[in-house]
């Protein structure tokens, strides 16, 4: 059987050689195929990408709110073409392996930036699943884009979450030793510079939920995100 790795690599190697990627939602599944709370999202993908195809070799990020939410993302470095931001709100990294014919394959990018396993953990799973979900996305991407950097952003101590610290640590401490395996994945430690001297998160990084980052934890991720994408 034919995997959609191998479609999604046949449907856009022709496109590349006008140095763009055609958007490739004509033949992919329906929206009917993702959940009905993430269906706008991938929706305005679809539209972003016919209104503007987009170059391949750039750099995407990927993941759940802390992506989504990231005011002006595609200004925020020093990169040219832009990164694209395709997160999407409240989402795990399984859904994030999931749908990686939406999110990555398409755009065929030198790098991807994925934050995710936060609400993997918040929902139940277990720091061993969290690696699983994240072996599926690598594996995904490899599959279909050998030569493809993933760098992965540590799951980040929130304070309204404190309760899930032991679990983070694990999970965050699983993805680095695989990471620490392969030239092509790479670990971004948020999490210790957004530790306290207690031990405990930094409040002032984040809104009043607790959960989301404010400016100034974005500034923070920047300054430790931003050598990577070189």
């Amino acid at each position: 059987m034919t995997s959609p790795y191998s479609r999604s690599r046949r449907r856009f190697t022709t496109f590349a050689l006008l140095g763009t990627v055609l958007p490739a939602w004509a033949d992919e599944a329906p929206l009917s195929s993702v959940a009905p709370r993430w269906r706008a999202s991938f929706a305005a993908f679809e539209a972003a990408d016919r209104a503007r195809p987009v170059a391949p070799g750039g750099v995407v990020f990927v993941g759940s709110s802390s992506i989504r939410g990231w005011e002006n993302l595609e200004t925020q470095f020093d990169l040219s073409p832009p990164p694209l931001n395709r997160g999407f709100g409240g989402s795990t990294l399984a859904e994030c392996a999931r749908h990686l014919d939406r999110l990555v394959l398409p755009y065929r990018p030198r790098l991807v930036v994925l934050y995710a396993g936060d609400n993997d953990l918040a929902a139940g799973d277990t720091p061993r699943q969290v690696l699983n979900s994240y072996l599926a996305f690598v594996d995904g991407v490899h599959r279909a884009l050998p030569a493809t950097r993933i760098a992965f952003i540590a799951i980040k101590p929130s304070p309204s979450r404190a309760r899930l610290l032991h679990r983070v640590r694990q999970a965050n401490m699983l993805v680095r030793h695989h990471a620490a395996g392969d030239a092509r994945l790479a670990y971004i430690d948020v999490f210790t510079p957004m530790l306290g001297p207690d031990g405990q998160p930094r409040p002032q990084l984040f809104q009043p939920d607790a959960l989301h980052l404010n400016a100034r934890g974005y500034a923070l991720w920047r300054e430790l995100i931003a050598p990577v994408l070189r």
